[in-house]
């Protein structure tokens, strides 16, 4: 990272704090590599909360610089304007991922708004918060095209897709996750929207070892694959994502869909279409779906991959005579 293009992150955040969003947002997405010097850090919009995030350590003479910085932006007339509350600086490098509060008052949790669902985050206990930002289009797709379809959610982590199906019309949404702590966190995003739980279903369960459970509850009009790049000791994504495309005729219904989804920089869309014409040739790729603009990354392929495919319409009629 580099002092002069601190200039620039301050010049950003003050035309962005102009006009601040009314829902959660990502202010700076330094990540994408369209702002040198500045590719290790990225600032978010937390419903008041301001989240400024370094994902590798700078030295000493940056991250002094950048310090004063964003303390010298809280007291400029945008800043007190703006309606923030508080100015967050979290070390994602460093063991823990500890914050520092720089101004205000740091809440633990916080709650947000997207698309016009709520949502409840961790600040400062865990890496992750709890809701992953550049998927916000993903979430809104399934809402959009959820009514009267059966949900399939894997890696549902805190059930963002859960939640946007429910509110979508999904007659119901089977959410598979091993941290049964992150499931419970998607119980409470389904309280908040006032969802009737008895749609929902949460399994607590490493997916490989519960295929009989998964295949019970279905089929399904629509599955939803968005697995972290490694998990320890359950998922490493080069090496099992194919062991998941291989099931999926057996579980969709006849015009069932998928979004199959990739977030690690260095896997491209085409892992995934020809992981699926090799593991699942039933299924075509339709589409990538947009990521949000203020994701911008200089390598269209370098960001989150969310592509959908559709059972063919000939494998589909094959399907439907053999039930």
């Amino acid at each position: 990272m580099e002092l002069s293009a601190l200039a620039t992150l301050e010049q950003h955040l003050l035309n962005q704090l102009t006009t601040p969003p009314t829902e959660v947002r990502r202010l700076f997405h330094g990540r994408g590599r369209c702002w040198p010097g500045l590719e290790q850090l990225t600032v978010d919009w937390l419903s008041g909360q301001v989240l400024v995030s370094l994902f590798k350590e700078p030295d000493e003479a940056f991250l002094t610089a950048l310090t004063g910085q964003l303390t010298a932006l809280t007291n400029t007339p945008v800043w007190q304007k703006s309606g923030a509350v508080s100015l967050l600086l979290q070390h994602r490098d460093r063991p823990g991922a500890p914050m520092d509060v720089l101004w205000g008052e740091h809440q633990e949790y916080q709650q947000v708004v997207e698309n016009g669902l709520a949502f409840k985050l961790d600040l400062g206990r865990k890496q992750n918060n709890g809701l992953f930002l550049d998927m916000r289009l993903g979430r809104d797709w399934v809402k959009r095209h959820g009514e009267g379809k059966r949900v399939l959610n894997l890696f549902a982590y805190t059930c963002g897709f859960s939640v946007a199906a429910i509110a979508g019309g999904a007659t119901h949404v089977v959410n598979l996750d091993m941290a049964k702590s992150a499931l419970s966190r998607g119980r409470e995003n389904h309280h908040l929207n006032q969802h009737d739980l008895s749609q929902v279903s949460f399994l607590g369960h490493e997916l490989f070892k519960s295929w009989g459970k998964v295949r019970k509850l279905g089929p399904y009009d629509l599955i939803i694959i968005d697995p972290p790049s490694f998990q320890k000791g359950s998922f490493a994504l080069t090496k099992d994502y194919q062991k998941i495309l291989r099931r999926l005729p057996e579980l969709l219904t006849e015009q069932g869909q998928v979004l199959a989804c990739v977030n690690d920089p260095a896997v491209s869309s085409r892992f995934l279409i020809d992981g699926m014409a090799a593991e699942a040739p039933e299924l075509t790729f339709v589409e990538r779906l947009e990521n949000p603009p203020e994701f911008r990354d200089i390598e269209p392929e370098g960001g989150l991959k969310v592509l959908r495919f559709t059972r063919d319409q000939a494998h589909g009629q094959a399907y439907g005579e053999a039930q």
